[in-house]
């Protein structure tokens, strides 16, 4: 049941979300799109509850219980930011807002970038581990709590894996730009440049 309470939330996470941006710009309703929106994160605690309700009248931690603070702990770092970046999109496509932003493809800016989103993964991560934390010490039982331990595992050797594989490599090998695009662009100036110069002779 608490797996499908997971699929429940994240599935009214992303009906929410859609909802109160519909409402905010095709229909012009901004204040009913508002409180959608505001609804979104409500979502999260009904998961909470139900988690902590669960281990409360006796329940043994099983995976769900370490996926539901895995995605409460995520949600609470990535949310926010999924619903900035459905609204930007909405904005530019309803409401002549300006066209979204894109994630740097190169260079420090690009590294600058993985390094922000690990960082938030790490929010993620903190948030999860308290939550696991917090069951274990609610629960006060080793047995039942085991499962919650080896999420906190997991999680630290997710964490881990991203930090080797995306910051660090981009730091140290960062991404640069096509050296075609380089030669292009100075193609294409030495023949404006060229031009220019013959316009100049009678």
């Amino acid at each position: 049941m608490l797996v499908a309470l997971i699929v429940a939330c994240e599935v009214a996470f992303w009906l929410l979300l859609a909802a109160g941006l519909l409402a905010r710009y095709p229909l012009r309703l901004p204040r009913v799109g508002a409180v959608l929106l505001l609804a979104v994160p409500a979502v999260d605690l009904v998961l909470l509850a139900a988690t902590t309700i669960d281990l409360r009248r006796g329940g043994t931690a099983t995976p769900a219980h370490g996926l539901a603070a895995a995605y409460l702990g995520f949600s609470v770092a990535f949310g926010h930011g999924l619903v900035r970046w459905a609204d930007q999109r909405f904005a530019h496509r309803f409401a002549g807002g300006p066209p979204p932003s894109r994630a740097p493809q190169y260079g420090m800016a690009r590294t600058r970038y993985e390094w922000r989103a690990w960082g938030r993964g790490m929010l993620g991560w903190a948030v999860a581990c308290a939550l696991l934390l917090s069951g274990i010490v609610v629960v006060g039982d080793a047995e039942r709590t085991q499962e919650l331990w080896a999420w906190i595992g997991r999680l630290s050797l997710a964490m881990a894996a991203w930090l080797v594989f995306w910051p660090l490599a981009y730091t140290v090998f960062p991404k640069r730009e096509p050296r075609g695009s380089d030669d292009a662009a100075g193609r294409s100036g030495s023949r404006t440049a060229g031009t220019g110069h013959s316009r100049r002779l009678p």
